[in-house]
């Protein structure tokens, strides 16, 4: 983790605690004895998923990331709370099929745009202002293979992927003077309930799996990745 006393338990704060990728982080963190902040959108799916961590030293939160409001009232009461946060973890996102570019309908661009660009700013205002201040930190956002090209009728997907990478690389070199580390993962598919009832004829085998997805997070969140700032680990 960056920078914090030996006997203090690292603070992390995770987005889309509640999806199948987010419990997996949760539970790699909590494993390595870390105190955790957990936002979703749905309250009530937070606390579905995480009935043990109910009146204990963690904190579950419901947030909209796609407005910077939400995320800033929650960020708020984390800071309250926790004091300080170590590491950010942005799994927040959205996915849809859509339509060809010559037919696609804006309200679909901008659903994409607002879930997996605009989010990682309305993450990195809320939280980045504490850790300039304490001159240490880390955000590891999720991104997808997918950003790097244009797939037919995944076009706001991909394009709303590949801002969210740019955003990344610029936050990573804003904030690298301050101390703070910027970074993602960039996986293929993720072997999710989701997308296996969504792919029924693929092979689950040949997806990422969100406990591999997971450590990796943990790396870039570690002292062993200091030395990475803006970079997108693709998993394959």
């Amino acid at each position: 983790m960056p920078d914090t006393p030996a006997a203090a338990a690292p603070q992390i704060v995770i987005t889309g605690a509640a999806g199948a990728l987010g419990r997996a982080v949760t539970q790699h963190f909590l494993d390595q004895g870390a105190r955790v902040a957990l936002l979703d959108r749905d309250a009530a799916h937070l606390h579905h998923a995480f009935p043990g961590l109910e009146n204990s030293p963690h904190l579950l939160l419901p947030a909209d990331v796609s407005s910077a409001g939400s995320v800033a009232e929650a960020a708020a009461q984390i800071l309250r709370t926790f004091g300080t946060v170590d590491v950010v973890v942005h799994i927040a996102g959205g996915f849809e099929m859509g339509e060809p570019v010559h037919a696609l309908d804006r309200a679909a661009w901008d659903r994409m745009m607002d879930l997996n660009a605009w989010s990682f700013v309305a993450v990195t205002q809320a939280f980045a202002p504490a850790m300039i201040e304490r001159g240490a930190g880390a955000f590891v956002a999720v991104s997808a293979k997918s950003a790097s090209r244009g797939v037919a009728h995944m076009a706001a997907y991909c394009a709303s992927k590949s801002a969210l990478q740019r955003l990344v690389e610029s936050a990573a070199a804003e904030l690298a003077p301050h101390g703070i580390r910027v970074n993602s993962i960039a996986p293929s598919v993720l072997d999710t309930p989701a997308n296996r009832q969504a792919m029924p004829d693929a092979n689950p085998a040949e997806w990422v799996s969100t406990t591999v997805a997971a450590q990796t997070i943990a790396f870039l969140a570690g002292g062993g990745a200091q030395a990475l700032h803006g970079q997108h680990l693709v998993l394959d």
